[in-house]
């Protein structure tokens, strides 16, 4: 009975808000026992498996047409493969990361890369269209949950105060690697041959696999605490296996309050990720990362197409043309993140509280939303002006350099605006961040299927400068979004907590 009801307490805990005031000096217990460079190497490993998910998806753009030569079936049969694999990536992280949550980031991953790392070779091997077609499937449900699982990460070592750091950090991999695919492909497919692609992300994938199984440690709190409770089985690595006695001298560091909850009693639901669609101060801050996904995703499926059209690029040169926009994302990453987090230490200041005591969350009042978005209206405005005059650069056929730079400031808008999103959803549901994250991820999915669905006819039917000016539109609609989610979303809020806080009451 006594561990239902210290589970009930890390529950409610977990739920807490989301700054609090200065602990007293007596509140010895660290938010994470981890140290600075173990959060480092640990932040590395989830960035570098996150890359895979937009690396498999654009990587493949380039090999269209030699697959469907190679295959002897038509470039839209191919095409259906990335149909596919858009599909179940908005599906599989549903169920991963309410796994994550319950069971634990480890046994997730490791499961979750095995299955990549399989499906590569499998798809390096194969010379039928219906193998590639469900080896393509396998591929996305193996690595499509591997952004999910970093943001959960990111909510068991990072306070508040320190997020928006961790985020843009963890995004340069998924960012970067929509524009950096596409030149990869390109290179690999003219030179080696089209199953050299796979090939390669096999190997790639099998280093990080390996890097996981040796070396990431357990971060769960449900199942380690603030880190402080020894892992056991496959929560458990195997350089810590080889070092028990070393892990057993840290057993006697201060284990923050949290009991290991029952894997039987812990069930994956990957209806979580729907049922939070449903909170109002959750789906307006999807919808607009959504949106930002979807609208960018055209931006970036168009670029090689209309270069290849525009001014005689061909393919590899049409591959290379993605690199701005790389660079781009990978400024912003990282400066934004650092961004964010001084925002939140002013906004901090200014309602009286210290961002360096912040431990589980916010009591109530705290405006958060306004501590992550106050700035996001700047980043919405500027790419949305970017995004309209790079269809006017492409259609008008100025010099090639002029939408390449307004392809890097898209860049660094759009990843700057993936940091915010990403930092808040994980800021608003502690203790399910990989189970929010899936949901972002379902909506995001769902967006960039239909926009990309429509981007051709649209582009044959007004021409680019019209079809990205009502990109730019589409992306503009997010600022009266951001302004009533600062407006009402801390109220919605509240009542979420006060609805949850009941519910976990009445189950304990």
């Amino acid at each position: 009975m006594a561990s239902e009801e210290e589970t009930a307490v890390t529950l409610a805990d977990e739920r807490a808000p989301l700054l609090a005031p200065t602990p007293a000096p007596t509140d010895a217990v660290p938010f994470s026992v981890f140290t600075p460079r173990r959060k480092r190497w640990i932040l590395f490993l989830t960035g570098f498996a996150g890359f895979f998910s937009p690396l498999s998806s654009f990587v493949f753009y380039p090999a269209i047409v030699p697959i469907a030569a190679g295959l002897g079936v038509t470039v839209g049969l191919v095409n259906l493969a990335i149909t596919t694999y858009m599909v179940v990536s908005g599906i599989v992280p549903a169920i991963l990361g309410s796994a994550a949550d319950k069971v634990g980031r480890r046994p997730v991953y490791v499961l979750a890369l095995s299955i990549y790392f399989v499906a590569n070779v499998g798809l390096a091997l194969q010379d039928s269209y219906p193998a590639l077609l469900v080896l393509r499937m396998v591929q996305s449900a193996g690595i499509s949950g591997t952004i999910s699982l970093g943001y959960g990460i990111i909510s068991d070592i990072a306070t508040p105060s320190e997020r928006g750091s961790y985020v843009g950090i963890f995004a340069l991999g998924p960012n970067v690697a929509p524009p950096l695919g596409p030149v990869i492909g390109g290179v690999i497919a003219a030179k080696l041959g089209w199953r050299w692609i796979f090939w390669f992300l096999a190997i790639l994938g099998g280093v990080c696999l390996l890097a996981i199984v040796l070396a990431l440690p357990e971060t769960a709190r449900p199942i380690v605490g603030n880190g402080s409770i020894p892992a056991t089985g496959m929560n458990r690595t195997v350089v810590s296996l080889l070092c028990s006695r070393r892990r057993k001298e840290q057993d006697n560091a201060p284990a923050q309050g949290v009991a290991r909850k029952s894997r039987l009693a812990s069930f994956p639901n990957p209806l979580a990720s729907l049922k939070l669609l449903l909170e109002r101060d959750l789906f307006v801050l999807l919808l607009c990362n959504g949106i930002f996904y979807a609208a960018c995703a055209c931006v970036q499926a168009s670029l090689s197409s209309l270069f290849i059209r525009v001014y005689g690029y061909k393919e590899l040169q049409a591959g290379l043309v993605y690199i701005p926009h790389g660079l781009g994302a990978l400024a912003s990453a990282y400066v934004w993140g650092k961004f964010l987090d001084s925002e939140y230490a002013r906004v901090a200041r200014a309602h009286g509280y210290d961002p360096d005591g912040a431990k589980r969350g916010l009591v109530d009042g705290f405006p958060i939303e306004t501590a992550r978005l106050r700035s996001a209206f700047y980043v919405i405005g500027l790419t949305a002006v970017s995004t309209t005059a790079y269809g006017w650069a492409v259609q008008k056929q100025l010099h090639v350099a002029v939408p390449l730079v307004i392809h890097a400031v898209i860049g660094f808008t759009a990843a700057a605006a993936f940091v915010t999103f990403g930092t808040l959803i994980t800021d608003l549901n502690p203790g399910r961040s990989s189970t929010a994250a899936a949901s972002s991820n379902i909506v995001r999915a769902s967006l960039a299927a239909a926009a990309t669905a429509v981007l051709e006819p649209i582009l044959d039917a007004v021409g680019a400068g019209w079809c990205f000016t009502i990109f730019g539109a589409i992306f503009a609609t997010c600022a009266p979004l951001m302004v009533y989610q600062i407006k009402i979303g801390p109220k919605w809020r509240k009542s979420r907590g006060s609805k949850e806080a009941e519910s976990s009451n009445a189950s304990s």
